[in-house]
């Protein structure tokens, strides 16, 4: 069985969400509202918005261990146009 790993707002408190799913836009606002920060997810996001913005049709955030399994729909956090 898989552990699913996602991205997360307000990781590790009582109101942790994870984004199954973002666009370009919501990842954007997620960065400008201070949730994901330069110290954890920030780098990565800041990553795949490049990546989509110059023509990637999809990235995903997710663990590399489960690359394959990420890559099939399973685990991570993918970023769409």
């Amino acid at each position: 069985m898989i552990t699913r790993s996602a991205t997360c707002l307000f990781y590790g408190s009582p109101k942790q969400r994870e984004l199954d799913r973002l666009s370009v836009e919501e990842a954007d606002r997620c960065l400008a509202e201070g949730h994901l920060l330069a110290g954890s997810m920030g780098p990565k996001i800041q990553a795949v918005i490049r990546f989509v913005r110059w023509g990637g049709k999809e990235a995903i955030i997710g663990s590399l261990d489960q690359a394959l399994d990420a890559l099939a729909g399973e685990t991570g956090t993918p970023i769409l146009p």
